[in-house]
């Protein structure tokens, strides 16, 4: 049997009064995630423990079945993995967001979504302007990028910045965790300045202005870690190979180190303009030639962290007319069976803009599991369900070990 985990990021949230006291999912018109969990059996997983904060580089390794305490070396390296960055000893690395800072405060954490290549052109700027011996900026897709520092101390109180928006930024700035990672904040807080002052009058950013968008005006390094020692999937589950597909470099990367095919598709972009149907047919294609296939979505996390829950029914809407469909009505076609499940990876309610650690629904099915009661595929729906609450790798056990 052939598995597949269709991964809609930050879809869960929270009943909101604009959606008849729906959440998102509730309110979204999904009948093939519906039908899957009539036929099909769910439940919930936890996916953030109690000593991690609920980013999405944790609650993604912890739904593949990672043990975080062993493995989890912050986000950076992870996306540093799928830019084909290599972090050698004695290297920390760093998740760098371009952000939109105005006055003190910190409007948005990805500079209006910039784009691409209006990004790469900043940062090859900083690269010329206070890139050295220590710093070395690594450009990404959008607003995320990676930055490497010779000789860091991990040690840091880092706060991402989808956590802060319209908040003073100053009070947010890098600390020490121990004392002898002080140089280190100190150091990485001047680099946030200086970006400041050398982004503020960047003809790309003059240019957005004048456009009405957001500029990129500062850098915002967070997540830190050296490199991570990570087993393959291959190693853990019955897996011969797998694949990854998504547009976000976390998530390639968390797929490099667990031994998964990185799927590149064109137009997928992380957000609610992305190429769905582009995905849906990668995926089959990869679930054609391979065991596994992780199928990661970021659209409705993005929707979360805007605050626009109709923004955020319409990219549920989309993962399942435009992907859940496609997925289940192909494979339903091939002799060989296939696992289905769909999840997110953590909720991102609107009301607050940021991630939580909150339990997150899940479904699986296959042509002969047993259906539990649960008729509809939301966060309410899947308390009743068969699978009751998992944690660590059981959700993972559960779809290859049925």
């Amino acid at each position: 049997m052939k598995q597949i985990i269709i991964l809609g990021d930050g879809m869960a949230d929270e009943p909101i009064a604009a959606l008849c006291n729906k959440t998102p999912l509730q309110a979204a018109h999904t009948p093939y995630m519906d039908l899957l969990a009539r036929k099909g059996r769910n439940g919930r997983l936890l996916t953030v423990p109690d000593a991690f904060a609920p980013g999405s580089e944790i609650a993604n390794l912890s739904v593949l079945g990672y043990d975080l305490p062993a493995v989890f070396e912050g986000r950076g390296v992870l996306e540093a993995a799928s830019m084909g960055v290599k972090i050698l000893p004695g290297e920390l690395a760093m998740r760098c967001n371009l952000v939109c800072i105005s006055g003190d405060r910190l409007i948005n954490h990805s500079a209006g979504h910039i784009s691409s290549e209006e990004a790469a052109e900043l940062i090859a700027f900083l690269n010329e302007k206070i890139g050295d011996e220590t710093f070395r900026f690594y450009p990404g897709v959008s607003y995320r990028h990676l930055l490497k520092m010779q000789g860091g101390d991990k040690r840091l109180d880092c706060t991402p910045p989808h956590d802060i928006p319209e908040q003073p930024f100053r009070p947010h700035l890098i600390q020490a965790a121990h004392p002898e990672a002080k140089v280190t904040a100190d150091a990485l807080n001047r680099l946030i300045l200086a970006s400041q002052e050398l982004l503020r009058d960047h003809p790309v950013n003059r240019k957005r202005i004048a456009e009405g968008k957001h500029p990129a005006s500062s850098i915002w390094p967070w997540s830190p870690g050296y490199r991570p020692q990570m087993k393959p999937l291959s190693n853990i589950y019955p897996i011969r190979s797998g694949a990854v597909i998504s547009a976000v470099d976390l998530i390639r990367g968390i797929g490099v180190y667990a031994g998964l095919e990185v799927i590149p598709v064109e137009g997928a972009t992380g957000l609610y303009d992305t190429n769905y149907e582009g995905k849906a047919a990668a995926a089959l294609q990869a679930l054609r030639n391979t065991d596994f296939v992780y199928l990661h979505v970021e659209a409705s996390d993005e929707a979360g962290h805007e605050g626009n829950a109709l923004l955020k029914v319409k990219t549920i809407e989309n993962l399942d007319a435009r992907i859940v469909k496609t997925i289940y009505e192909e494979t339903l076609k091939w002799e060989e069976p296939v696992t289905i499940a769909i999840l997110p990876d953590h909720p991102t309610p609107c009301a607050i803009r940021t991630h939580t650690r909150d339990a997150i629904p899940f479904l699986i099915w296959h042509r002969e599991i047993q259906p539990d009661s649960v008729q509809v595929y939301d966060e309410f729906a899947a308390r009743e369900g068969s699978y009751g609450l998992l944690h660590g790798d059981q959700f993972m056990k559960t779809i290859f070990y049925p």
